[in-house]
């Protein structure tokens, strides 16, 4: 199965063994409730759907390379023990508790979360010193003498051995004790993620013209090259980053990522004609409804995979827009909510008094989102806007001498500008679109351009959202005419 229907498989198996009965046992007896064995090649994603369950279901996260671990770190260290039996004292061998149990109850007491998921990455590739020790965890769920706590499922993930020539074979009384799901990997849905992780648009662009080298792994006379998802993704951060700072990546630089030189060469010279398009199409200008006649002549006379590199860098913008609008309607919702519970309590205790506790509030919660491993980029960044927000009303409130009876008014009116704010973007997004199709309507009419274009935008899942909070009356009508052919 691909990627995503693996996250919906553990998704689905972590309700299952956390369900209980009406006398509080749960459905599946813990000794039942058999470990994931997620299979499939490196840099599909396996450990980033882990984060995503986690974030969605509310549940505790520890997460382990298993290869990094020794038998004393993974087991305990052995000390010796004084014991009794047939009135007789003798010095027994006992063990500490593993480092990767304890992670669990650590987080455990440090965040009230009871129940989670225990995840160990690359388990077929241990040491041949923690081998057994494994197989005995994967079957009983124990390191040592310590047992995985009740609530905590196991899931494990591992390499084919056609990827890894360190991997173990397990022998079948180990296989027989875990559910095994196998993986593979999936550009579509691939592609569904990036839009959300809001990769460049330089790769989504060019692996939609070249799908065939989304992943690829071949044994060579130069040795093991390869391309993978996790290569596409980090090579993304950089490039971001590399635009911010002025500085522009070539071919070496790709290939540190995409380590198969065939690949690499091919979409570094890609991307400097992806940088030359957004010159020459001058795309903010066509989104700020500016573009000049001989922008409209150049495209509609262009090769489509040069059309599609346009359309790209256009997709993108807008992506990246109707984000910036989410992202701010989200803060603004989140702010209500803050200012709701500040409205209910200013009664009974002084404004700055109120505002010091939510800001504890908010700022524990955070933390104990990321200790459990539940916090990724977006959610962090929307959790420390509304802190910020806060502290700025708190500071306002205390700097301006505001008493008790004005503090309501004067946050509201902080909060208002909030309001406006989103009401702004929202509102420069939805020229920017509609320039959009505008321009593309200009250029190439009622084409297969403007449907992939519309299709492109039901599928991001920024844009889609936008058109749905906002609406768009070109898309909606090319969408209806896409519908009824």
């Amino acid at each position: 199965m691909n990627i995503k229907q693996a996250k919906q498989e553990i998704t689905n198996t972590l309700k299952a063994y956390l369900a209980k009965d009406q006398l509080g046992n749960y459905l599946i007896p813990t000794v039942r409730q058999r470990p994931v064995l997620l299979m499939g090649p490196p840099g599909v994603g396996k450990t980033q759907i882990m984060e995503q369950i986690a974030a969605e279901t509310g549940v505790g996260l520890v997460a382990y390379t298993i290869t990094h671990h020794t038998r004393q770190s993974a087991i305990g260290l052995p000390f010796i023990e004084k014991r009794t039996y047939g009135g007789e004292e003798v010095s027994v061998t006992e063990y500490t508790m593993s480092e990767i149990l304890s992670s669990v109850y650590r987080l455990m007491e440090r965040t009230g979360l009871q129940e989670g998921i225990l995840f160990l990455d690359e388990i077929n590739c241990v040491s041949e010193t923690l081998a057994p020790s494994m197989l005995q965890f994967l079957q009983y769920k124990i390191f040592g003498r310590h047992r995985v706590p009740e609530g905590w499922i196991v899931v494990t993930a591992g390499n084919p051995p056609e990827y890894n020539k360190s991997v173990r074979d397990f022998d079948v009384v180990t296989l027989d004790r875990v559910k095994r799901i196998d993986v593979e990997e999936d550009y579509g849905v691939w592609k569904e993620y990036a839009r959300r992780k809001n990769l460049h648009g330089a790769i989504l662009s060019y692996l939609d013209i070249k799908k065939d080298n989304f992943y690829r792994i071949e044994n060579t006379a130069d040795g093991l090259q390869f391309a993978t998802a996790r290569g596409w993704e980090d090579l993304s951060e950089l490039l971001y980053a590399y635009e911010t700072l002025g500085i522009r990546a070539d071919r070496e630089v790709v290939g540190q990522y995409i380590q198969m030189p065939r690949i690499a060469k091919d979409f570094a010279n890609y991307l400097e004609m992806f940088y030359k398009y957004q010159k020459t199409y001058h795309v903010e200008g066509i989104l700020s409804g500016t573009w000049e006649n001989i922008t409209v002549l150049e495209l509609r006379e262009a090769p489509f995979d040069e059309k599609l590199s346009v359309m790209g860098l256009v997709l993108s913008r807008l992506s990246e827009e109707a984000r910036n609008t989410r992202c701010q309607d989200a803060l603004t919702d989140a702010l209500h909510t803050s200012l709701t519970e500040f409205r209910e309590k200013i009664a009974d205790a002084p404004p700055l008094t109120v505002l010091d506790q939510l800001l504890w509030k908010r700022r524990t919660a955070m933390k104990q989102a990321k200790e459990a491993g539940q916090l990724d980029k977006e959610s962090r960044d929307l959790k420390q806007r509304e802190i910020n927000a806060l502290e700025d009303y708190r500071q306002q409130l205390d700097r301006e001498a505001v008493g008790p009876e004005g503090a309501m008014d004067a946050v509201r009116g902080w909060f208002g500008e909030e309001v406006e704010r989103r009401k702004a973007v929202a509102m420069e997004t939805k020229d920017m679109f509609d320039n959009a199709f505008r321009f593309l309507e200009t250029t190439f009419g009622d084409s297969q351009e403007l449907v992939i274009f519309v299709t492109e935008i039901t599928a991001g899942y920024d844009t889609s959202w936008f058109v749905e909070q906002f609406g768009c009356d070109a898309y909606f009508r090319h969408n209806r005419e896409l519908l009824f052919d």
